[in-house]
């Protein structure tokens, strides 16, 4: 992260560079972005933007004079690549691992602290003195992050590394990695070609985005009093609900339904089963 801009909008943007190499919370990578990945970044995350769905943006690509070594196919086939390095754009890059792993080490004040700051930041319709604060934030984050798994499966976009770290707190598509699109419904489509368990297939992108809440609520618990954390139980069970009726109302008007009629799950239903048979 390099630092924030505000534009002559008003929008804050945190800016932030892909592949510049380690950092002090690098792991065992060497912080580099091969050409490949990074132009397949820049082009997806403008094309979600023009699809309108919720994502991070790319303001430039430069091309590395450094040799990269990647195994593409994670086949032991290791070879050099040309570096690059993109600079991309979001409101914030706050993700569910970052309030994750404070919870784990045991730091909740700097959990409060942390939390206030973006929902200050970034939510700005949740009122700082309201001691439900946290279960507002918590009822946001669920009902936004159904709404863009359902927008993803709308123009069949597999995500490739749905973990909490790669899970955004404002609910925008991040961290475009071994990302992909379905030409027809494949609900076992996989874009990962490491993911041999198919954890992270299509058609468990709803599913893996209700375990990433879980993971978020249990990250909230320090800070949420009993009954709070019995209504934020019962908020994630509304998670399925708010999923599939937006996921129903995105296909209901890509066939051009109106109004309500019994039959138009099934069309919808019977419509993908096609998709996957032809």
């Amino acid at each position: 992260l390099i630092g924030v801009y505000t534009n002559r909008h008003g929008e804050r943007w945190e800016l932030q560079l892909k592949g510049s190499g380690k950092t002090p919370y690098s792991r065992n990578g060497d912080g580099r972005a091969v050409l490949r990945s990074s132009v397949r970044e820049f082009l997806c995350s403008e094309v979600m933007h023009y699809l309108g769905i919720p994502t991070s943006r790319a303001a430039s690509l430069v091309v590395s004079d450094d040799d990269v070594w990647r195994d593409q196919f994670y086949n032991g086939n290791i070879k050099k690549e040309r570096g690059a390095i993109v600079l991309r754009l979001a409101k914030s890059w706050f993700r569910i691992g970052s309030l994750e792993i404070l919870t784990y080490s045991g730091e909740v004040d700097l959990l409060r602290r942390l939390l206030d700051f973006i929902i200050q930041k970034h939510f700005p319709s949740i009122a700082m003195n309201d001691s439900n604060r946290y279960l507002e934030f918590f009822s946001t984050v669920v009902s936004e992050t159904a709404n863009l798994i359902a927008l993803w499966m709308s123009v069949g976009f597999a995500h490739g590394v749905c973990n909490t770290d790669n899970f955004s707190l404002l609910s925008i598509t991040i961290d475009y990695g071994p990302f992909g699109f379905i030409d027809s419904y494949d609900p076992n489509f996989v874009p990962n070609t490491s993911d041999d368990e198919r954890r992270y297939k299509i058609g468990n992108q709803a599913s893996v985005g209700l375990f990433n809440l879980s993971k978020l609520l249990q990250a909230l618990k320090p800070l949420l009093d009993p009954r709070q954390k019995q209504l934020a139980s019962q908020i994630l069970e509304g998670y399925g609900e708010h999923y599939y009726r937006r996921f129903t109302e995105l296909f209901k008007t890509k066939l051009g339904l109106l109004g309500e009629n019994e039959n138009d799950n099934f069309l919808i239903a019977f419509l993908l089963k096609v998709s996957l048979l032809c």
